[in-house]
């Protein structure tokens, strides 16, 4: 017989809040197979067999080339929405599945999610949008319409991918986009995986979009949402019963803040807001909410800079020279960072000028991690687009000359022909 999968994507630290999802669904839907996709490694003498999940899927059983490299590259938000699309393919590749649903680690359920399997029964994708009705205020329209601009249309706390052949090419498309391209990086048009998502009703047929109330009910949508009844039994969005809230940025305290600005008088909200504030209070007393993430720290225990990763996932010549980031036995990645790091980037290294920085390193869009390319040869176009900035700014020369004397002295030709070939 044919079941639902569904999974929810996190780290180490984040399962015992998850374990609130993972309830929720036991609840109503106690059929349904449970998995967890682990943004993490499983720490030696860490046991996590007697958890809520029926399987759970550490980074490197997914499938993903060069995995560790690779997550060196992303925060750990990135990474937990990187990992979704290569769990997402191996479980619709399983015989006894007829369709995936992925959910969130901070949603809950309120009711059966019958619509939803109806949906997917008859379609090869469901999306929810995170807005489905016009605002009607200016500021409605900025915080949420225009967000929805920025951010992608559709939420990715709610995904649902039928076992058919389209949603298994789905499934491949979204894997090797996300392998690239899964960045948290808005002035380049994308947010982690989620507007890769705006393209699908273009590319795939069969896209079904659930614009009923009741589901992923968010601060974002509530302007034009009614919430009523009592928690967390009898809730109900414009009259049907609430299916799933998405209590997302509630650990920053940025939930709370939008809901009180869009919810306006409902008083079932803020008694649900306080709900899940004393559910996962007492979840995250758990000792496993202070387990490290495995790919925060060099392996020497000392923290990765987020400049740190930008630079490693942009130089390709970085990826081949240390295709172990993390290792720090013999110098390794960090030392290259901390010794010549400051001379070619001294702008990440100021406090006042690195995120500046970042964001017009990243602007300069490349496909990133590339590790086990092709070998380096010379670009003339990058030769010209070198020469030519020289020429029309002399300034700009002196620098980038000072600049290759230091790659030559420390790195030698190779150094040089590595950042001008392509």
């Amino acid at each position: 017989m044919k079941k639902i999968h569904v999974y929810t994507s996190a780290a180490c630290n984040y399962v015992p809040k998850a374990r609130a999802l993972v309830e929720s669904i036991r609840r109503f839907h106690p059929d349904w197979i449970v998995h967890l996709a682990l943004s993490d490694e499983i720490p030696a003498g860490l046991d996590l067999s007697n958890e809520v999940f029926d399987e759970i899927h550490p980074l490197d059983t997914l499938g993903i080339p060069n995995a560790r490299g690779w997550a060196f590259c992303h925060t750990i938000v990135e990474l937990s929405t990187a990992i979704k699309p290569f769990l997402l393919a191996q479980l619709l590749e399983r015989d006894d599945c007829s369709a995936v649903i992925y959910l969130d680690p901070d949603t809950v359920l309120f009711s059966p999610l019958h619509d939803v399997m109806e949906a997917i029964g008859q379609s090869n994708i469901a999306l929810t949008p995170h807005v489905t009705i016009p605002d009607t205020t200016l500021s409605g329209v900025m915080d949420n319409e225009i967000a929805s601009l920025k951010h992608g249309t559709y939420n990715l706390g709610f995904l649902a991918v039928a076992a058919t052949e389209t949603g298994k090419h789905f499934a491949k498309w979204w894997s090797e986009r996300l392998y690239y391209f899964c960045r948290a990086e808005t002035h380049n048009g994308l947010f982690t995986d989620q507007r890769w998502i705006d393209l699908v009703p273009a590319f795939f047929e069969g896209v079904c979009i659930l614009r009923t109330p009741r589901l992923n009910v968010a601060p974002w949508n509530m302007t034009n949402r009614t919430v009523t009844g009592r928690v967390p039994d009898q809730i109900m969005v414009d009259g049907e019963p609430l299916g799933f809230y998405h209590f997302t940025g509630f650990d920053s305290g940025d939930h709370r803040i939008m809901a009180s600005k869009n919810a306006g008088q409902q008083e079932a909200v803020p008694a649900l807001i306080r709900w899940y504030s004393t559910l996962i209070e007492e979840l995250g007393k758990d000792p496993l909410s202070q387990v490290t993430w495995a790919f925060s720290s060099f392996d020497d225990g000392s923290l990765i800079p987020k400049p740190a990763r930008l630079i490693y996932r942009e130089r390709l010549d970085l990826q081949r020279v240390f295709p172990n980031p993390f290792a720090t036995d013999g110098g390794g990645y960090k030392a290259w960072w901390e010794s010549q790091g400051p001379h070619e980037y001294p702008g990440l290294f100021d406090e006042e000028t690195v995120s500046e920085e970042m964001i017009r390193i990243s602007r300069a869009l490349t496909p990133g991690y590339q590790a086990g390319g092709t070998k380096p040869t010379l670009s003339s176009s990058h030769m010209r687009k070198h020469v030519g900035s020289a020429l029309s700014n002399p300034l700009h020369g002196v620098k980038m000359a000072k600049h290759a004397w230091e790659i030559l002295r420390t790195e030698g030709v190779a150094g040089i022909v590595r950042r001008v070939s392509k």
